[in-house]
């Protein structure tokens, strides 16, 4: 008499494998959805075509304003004073660090918020770029320095975090620190782009 075994299969979960073959966004994306998924990419040739596919004159803006030697930002270089109405008694610090703490979050949270539809009712730095002339060279001069600033944190405060923290590296011609594009790349993308002459 033989006995029969039974041989116990197991299956392991199903892993989301995460492609970056894919260069599709939802429609009106923030500028950090592009910037993340052109970084994303491992060629020039994908990095320069998310950027052409996604193309909006913000995200150009952004751009030129990081890459262009000739734009001199009139803000203060380093971190941003943060003093929010309703987290004045329970925050203390920075802007940046404030950012910083929201985007750890939403990465715990896995709640990105994805798209221009923000359920939170952040604006994006596509509604707010009409703004940033105010905050370079030769852009309007006049504004007295703490107009100026309370109105940048102002902008800050009121953009989708990972919105806030683009023009906080922006502002400091620092966006290679987070993102894995060049001006090299930008300029391929971008050909139209004059460089120079701006302040």
């Amino acid at each position: 008499m033989t006995t029969k075994t039974t041989k116990k299969t197991t299956t392991k979960p199903r892993t989301k494998t995460v492609t970056t073959t894919s260069l599709e966004l939802p429609r009106n994306p923030f500028v950090f959805e592009v910037l993340d998924l052109a970084s994303r990419q491992r060629s020039k040739a994908k990095k320069v075509e998310v950027l052409k596919k996604h193309q909006d004159t913000s995200l150009k803006s952004i751009l030129i304003w990081n890459f262009d030697e000739s734009i001199l930002s009139v803000l203060p270089p380093g971190e941003v004073p943060y003093s929010g109405f309703d987290d004045q008694n329970v925050y203390s610090g920075t802007l940046t660090t404030r950012i910083d703490e929201e985007v750890r979050k939403m990465h715990e949270t896995d709640s990105f918020s994805l798209g221009s539809g923000d359920r939170q009712g952040h604006t994006t730095i596509r509604r707010e770029a009409r703004n940033f002339y105010r905050f370079v060279k030769g852009g309007q001069d006049g504004l007295s320095t703490v107009r100026r600033e309370t109105m940048f944190i102002n902008i800050l405060e009121g953009l989708h975090p990972l919105e806030a923290e683009i023009l906080i590296l922006v502002k400091d011609k620092k966006l290679t620190d987070k993102y894995k594009i060049t001006k090299e790349i930008v300029s391929e993308a971008f050909p139209d782009i004059n460089w120079g002459g701006r302040s």
